[in-house]
């Protein structure tokens, strides 16, 4: 197990902080393009589990 130091752990956030200092906020257009991605792969992965559910449901009882 790794060894946990004050030296260590300020490290740790040195690195946190300057990641955060580099992000910044999704533009409008950005946010609703993340957001229809997101939606149309749950979508998928639904459809994809309802095909499996019938195949499972009808035809092999």
């Amino acid at each position: 197990m790794p060894e946990v130091s004050k030296q260590s752990i300020s490290e740790f956030f040195r690195k946190y902080l300057r990641v955060l200092k580099l992000a910044r906020r999704p533009t409008k257009d950005e946010f609703f393009k993340i957001s229809a991605v997101a939606a149309a792969g749950i979508a998928v992965i639904g459809v994809f589990g309802f095909i499996i559910y019938l195949v499972f449901h009808y035809l092999l009882p």
